[in-house]
């Protein structure tokens, strides 16, 4: 095993045709092995790439490339979007936290790991930083690990240690990591969703956020609440302010009281600093922080996750426009089942109610070859900037009705015809 520096061409030398590389996702997205890769792949045929979400440019997806490298992805980022709905990509619809099991079990055996890590430590361990998730599991099951070892990534406290006995190469950087800042990206459709779903959340309730500028949106009007906790596959800035303020303090939790539990992390350089070497926060393998009996331990668990588009019975659509692959499965159903099961929880579908285009998105049928990510038999709460539907224990026709309340007004009209048309116009249905 090696423990000291080299290039980073010598340490992707240990890359052969054939093989199947992990590569270490979101705001750890090794880019400058990944780079580098891509000026040396002439020799490459056929290495199958493995990721969950990337960010960062990736020449490595383009069309150039295709003799070189195929992605077998098991999430969708936009970066390789245009990759995986090629001839030359494929997307594995999978739950994150059963990924790991794909490596455990040898269904994805990995020969190569490219992570990104922290500096070590005096003891020699190095952090997975930012993103913990399902990379160290592609760590304990590859046949080689590659480390980028970064001074910019956080050293995070909990399961993302790994010592330098455990590299096979190890290339030294100081790239700063990707920035993404959700507040900048908030609308006034989101900002009303935010508050919404800020009415429901109660006192020493247990929040999970999914990605994207909602889950910022209603952190911003949660600064009436107290004692709130935190278990979720990830986070951003939007925490910050209310941990500092004392709205988040994680003291009614049943599992990890007094931590800010997640798997992975995306935001910015403030959001990197604060969770460096902070035991406030503990960064958890996804199989266990997405694990279903884990998260309805925990009281008055609020999931709050989107939605492509939903259906007049509600279907849930969350990772695909028709056929065309955009992002994945991920943890939805995780936690909108954990919080349905938990004391007191509220599992929530929070998305505006048209697209940029003025398209509706609640439909009365989800486009051909929609992928269904939460049944209508999951859903509890849809929530859009006009309001809140309750759909539990409600029959087909109620949910119609009440999803049409809280659809965008252009598009009401229409979609009553299409209840009508399939239910009829049964006065009883409302009640």
């Amino acid at each position: 095993m090696m423990n000291q520096y080299t290039s980073a061409r010598e340490a992707l030398r240990l890359i052969k045709s054939g093989d199947r590389v992990f590569i270490h996702g979101s705001a750890a997205t090794p880019t400058f092995l990944l780079k580098t890769l891509a000026t040396q792949s002439e020799h490459l045929k056929n290495v199958e790439l493995i990721a969950v979400s990337t960010l960062g440019q990736l020449d490595i997806a383009k069309p150039e490339f295709a003799d070189q490298f195929y992605f077998n992805s098991l999430f969708v980022s936009d970066n390789i979007r245009a990759c995986v709905n090629s001839d030359n990509g494929e997307y594995v619809p999978i739950f994150l936290s059963e990924i790991s099991k794909l490596f455990e079990k040898g269904i994805l055996p990995i020969d190569v790991a490219l992570v990104h890590v922290s500096l070590p430590d005096k003891h020699g361990f190095c952090s997975l930083g930012t993103s913990v998730d399902v990379a160290k599991s592609a760590v304990k099951h590859a046949k080689k690990i590659i480390a980028q070892v970064n001074p910019n990534m956080p050293r995070t406290l909990g399961d993302g240690f790994v010592h330098v006995s455990q590299f096979h190469a190890m290339v030294e950087t100081n790239d700063l990591l990707p920035q993404v800042k959700y507040s900048e990206r908030i609308s006034e459709a989101d900002q009303a969703i935010g508050k919404l779903v800020a009415e429901l959340i109660e006192d020493r309730s247990t929040l999970q956020m999914g990605i994207g500028t909602i889950p910022d949106a209603v952190l911003r009007s949660l600064t009436h609440c107290k004692d709130i906790g935190i278990h979720t596959e990830m986070f951003s800035d939007g925490v910050i302010d209310l941990v500092k303020s004392g709205v988040i303090t994680n003291a009614y939790k049943k599992k990890h009281r007094g931590k800010v539990v997640s798997a992975f992390a995306i935001g910015t350089d403030k959001l990197y600093h604060f969770i460096d070497d902070n035991p406030g926060f503990a960064f958890l393998e996804a199989d266990y922080v997405n694990d279903t009996r884990v998260i309805r331990a925990n009281p008055k668990v609020v999931a709050i996750n989107s939605a492509i588009e939903i259906d007049l019975t509600g279907q849930v659509c969350a990772d695909s426009i028709g056929t065309y692959q955009f992002s994945g499965v991920g943890g939805q159903m995780d936690f909108i089942r954990g919080a349905s099961l938990s004391d007191g929880g509220k599992p929530i579908i929070a998305l505006s109610s048209a697209t940029k285009k003025g398209e509706s998105k609640i439909v009365p049928f989800l486009k051909q070859g929609a992928g269904v990510v939460s049944t209508r038999a999951h859903v509890h709460y849809v929530i859009t900037e006009y309001g809140v539907a309750y759909l539990y224990g409600k029959n087909l026709h109620q949910r119609a009705l009440a999803l049409m309340k809280i659809a965008h007004p252009d598009h009401r009209d229409e979609l009553e015809k299409e209840i009508i048309k399939r239910f009829g116009s049964r006065q009883f249905a409302a009640s």
